[in-house]
């Protein structure tokens, strides 16, 4: 279970860092031209990086325990970060009846959850 665990938190590492890096990173006008991105015309420039930042914070924090033990804590919040960044996206997506889009917010969400409560119950980390 300890190798799983390991492997769900590299991909929600590598995920919240892609995901917060692109939307850090590419610029608002380029950024709603992407596919599925349709839900930044609702937000402002700064919300859209904002939540880049929020992501890629969450993606080093998820991580972070592989190199300090002593970061378990962190790495579990990052995890519930991700949780309750996913469950602003599902809402979004509801609103604008994205239903499609939602099925993947709901994934990484519950493997955010699943990642959080095995880190801070079980002790895996």
């Amino acid at each position: 279970m300890d190798s799983t665990i390991k492997v769900i938190q590299v991909i929600l590492a590598l995920f919240a860092g892609a995901a917060g890096s692109l939307r850090l990173f590419t610029p608002y006008a380029r950024f709603i031209r992407l596919p599925a991105q349709g839900w930044a015309h609702e937000f402002e420039p700064w919300q859209v990086k904002f939540i880049g930042i929020l992501e890629l914070a969450a993606g080093i924090g998820i991580i972070a325990s592989l190199f300090l033990q002593s970061l378990t804590m962190v790495t579990a919040l990052a995890a519930v970060g991700i949780a309750l960044v996913m469950a602003g996206a599902m809402a979004t997506h509801f609103r604008r009846a994205e239903y499609p889009n939602m099925i993947g917010n709901l994934v990484w969400l519950g493997l955010a959850l699943f990642f959080a409560y095995s880190t801070l119950v079980g002790g895996v980390v």
